[in-house]
């Protein structure tokens, strides 16, 4: 039986990776992360996107990213609409975020006997993110396989891997592909997009943003906005 673990913020990436993983896998799990970010609403969407998935969730507590005062998403004092001046990076990238998430994520899926995660990160319409960059991903799986070699080659089929079925997809793309999934729309509309914890999302933020034309290239209307 082929198991995978999805890592799952809850965004429109991760809502489509979900919907992917069920039609690759026999059993898939996802795993959401609390770090004190600047708003729940990606996590209430994760767990509304699993419940439609039928997908067994958990969320995981993060402390070293608590309280980073080199991020806008863990520090409400911080715009998330700028860049960094010295570095030119986004002021919403979170410093080795996305190491510890996939990391964390198989530690839990090797002690499961499972051997592949999903994530939805993306090199091609990214933020400007450096850990969401394909050479990213392959030094993160291999330092995974190096630590667990025994493990995986004695116990599993002899390898480690990190799915990244966005990695080289436009956001215009990744949409056509959520539409072409089994409830992967249902999915993209439960999915939480925007840096903002409002009611609704704010439509101005760099995520809203790629979002909003995202869905204008790929010529279909966004199931997440009402009317």
């Amino acid at each position: 039986m082929k198991k995978a673990i999805v890592v799952l913020s809850g965004g429109q990436d991760s809502a489509t990776c979900a919907a992917w993983a069920k039609t690759m896998f026999d059993e898939v799990k996802a795993v959401s992360f609390n770090y004190n970010q600047r708003h729940s609403k990606e996590l209430e969407s994760a767990k509304k996107i699993c419940d439609l998935l039928g997908i067994e969730h958990q969320i995981l507590d993060l402390p070293a990213l608590m309280g980073n005062k080199k991020s806008g998403l863990t520090d409400p004092s911080i715009s998330v609409n700028e860049a960094d001046a010295k570095t030119g990076l986004p002021k919403s990238f979170v410093p080795g975020r996305n190491l510890l998430f996939l990391n964390t994520v198989a530690a839990l899926a090797l002690s499961e006997g499972s051997f592949d995660i999903v994530t939805g990160v993306c090199q091609t319409d990214y933020s400007g993110y450096p850990d969401c960059r394909r050479h990213t991903i392959d030094h993160i799986e291999a330092s995974i396989f190096c630590g667990n070699e025994e493990l995986i080659t004695k116990d599993g089929p002899g390898y480690f891997h990190i799915h990244t079925p966005l990695m080289y997809l436009t956001k215009a793309e990744s949409i056509t592909l959520a539409s072409r999934l089994p409830q992967g729309m249902d999915a993209v509309a439960l999915s939480w997009t925007c840096y903002e914890g409002g009611e609704e999302p704010c439509g101005v933020c760099p995520a809203c943003d790629l979002r909003i034309k995202g869905f204008a290239e790929a010529g279909i209307k966004d199931p997440a906005l009402k009317g």
